[in-house]
């Protein structure tokens, strides 16, 4: 990357132009605008969530000071506070959903190579929640409960890449497991779910589109044993059974044979009993593939500590979702970066680094290679394992 220009248009290099160009088009984002192009609201809610601004006043007051170092980042338009807001409010959130979507199939060839905890061919997702808390007097529409107000992040994360594939934002009345149909389901892959998305009649939906399924199983479970297989006691399996529900609505809902698996973690003692439509895999595996299901966890946890997706600029639908979305963008284009210029360093110590420098004109590449972290940092980061392999 050329020498003279500033962080944030170096990293702007890594959007591809003319992919956000068709999402604009397909939803007519630019009809009748003039001035603030769904590409400037895109810079300015991507340099909110690299700084961590806390409001549309205070992204204008920041921007309008580095003004004569917009236009060369690739910002057009005048930034004021009410365009800002208008932006959010009518420009279809699709277009950066969307736009989003292209740079997840970019990240995930370029972490496809990557090493996984699991000796696996197929691609393994983890499925999960998390709820976002709001007020309920201003987000009138997130109804979750009587006097609380919140949104659901409904989230598919590929394990391997440790990309989210796929992002559902819902009320907080949603219940979590009706997503599943949402699912555009990839035959031959494993999707690993917490018992709470225990529904039979949508797992057995999963077995007949050719895919796989990993789920912690529930007590009281009404189930005959068919075969019982010998394993290894050593490495803390118990069992490994084939059976047949044979509840009054789990056996019409879910005809065909299960595999069960009961496995106590060496560390901490704890039982766990395993579902799954998978016959092959060596028991060990299916167990360590739940582990892995703590990604997206961890997935949750650094998205809400270091991206802005608990406090929103607009209140509408439209304005969270176009807000989230940007989020995953940035959070993706981070990844992006890491992978191309081979950095060794975390996503946050990269953040990090980038809400400081972002308007500095020097190299991105020295920016993010040479330049110290403070040990506070380093120790922050280590709580989280997201691409620190």
């Amino acid at each position: 990357m050329p020498e003279g220009r500033t962080v944030f248009a170096q990293l702007m290099d890594v959007v591809p132009r003319r992919a956000f160009e068709r999402c604009v088009r397909r939803y007519g984002g630019n009809h009748r605008v003039r001035a603030f192009s769904c590409y400037d609201q895109f810079l300015c809610l991507a340099f909110a969530q690299l700084t961590y601004r806390e409001s549309l006043r205070d992204i204008e007051t920041c921007l309008r000071a580095l003004q004569p170092k917009l236009y060369h980042a690739g910002l057009r338009g005048r930034v004021a506070r009410s365009t800002l807001a208008d932006a959010n409010e009518t420009r279809d959130w699709r277009i950066y959903a969307d736009f989003a979507q292209s740079l997840i199939r970019r990240a995930r060839q370029l972490y496809d190579a990557d090493p996984f905890a699991v000796e696996l061919a197929q691609t393994a997702y983890a499925f999960d929640t998390t709820t976002i808390d709001l007020c309920l007097a201003l987000f009138p529409w997130a109804t979750f409960r009587q006097h609380k107000a919140a949104v659901k992040l409904h989230t598919l994360l590929d394990l391997r890449a440790q990309i989210p594939t796929f992002v559902a934002i819902t009320p907080g009345t949603a219940a979590d497991v009706t997503l599943l149909d949402a699912l555009m389901v990839e035959p031959g892959a494993f999707y690993v779910v917490d018992r709470g998305y225990t529904d039979f009649e949508r797992l057995y939906r999963l077995t007949q589109s050719l895919a796989f399924f990993v789920i912690r199983g529930k007590r009281g479970l009404d189930y005959v044993r068919r075969v019982s297989r010998p394993v290894d006691r050593t490495s803390g399996l118990r069992s490994d059974q084939t059976i047949l529900l044979c509840g009054p609505k789990t056996a019409t809902l879910y005809p065909e044979a299960l595999r069960r698996l009961t496995y106590v973690d060496p560390e901490t003692g704890k039982r766990f009993v395993f579902l799954t439509n998978n016959f092959t895999l060596p028991p060990l595996q299916i167990a360590r593939l739940y582990h892995c299901r703590w990604q997206i966890e961890l997935f949750f946890k650094w998205i809400k500590q270091h991206l802005r997706i608990k406090a929103f600029y607009g209140t509408s639908v439209n304005a969270v979702k176009t807000q989230v979305w940007i989020a995953i963008s940035v959070y993706v284009l981070v990844a992006i970066l890491k992978k191309t210029l081979a950095l060794d360093r975390s996503l946050y110590e990269i953040l990090q680094i980038l809400s400081v420098t972002l308007f500095e004109r020097v190299p991105i590449q020295q920016a993010l290679a040479l330049m110290p972290v403070p040990d506070s940092m380093s120790e922050a980061c280590n709580q989280l394992s997201l691409f620190d392999l």
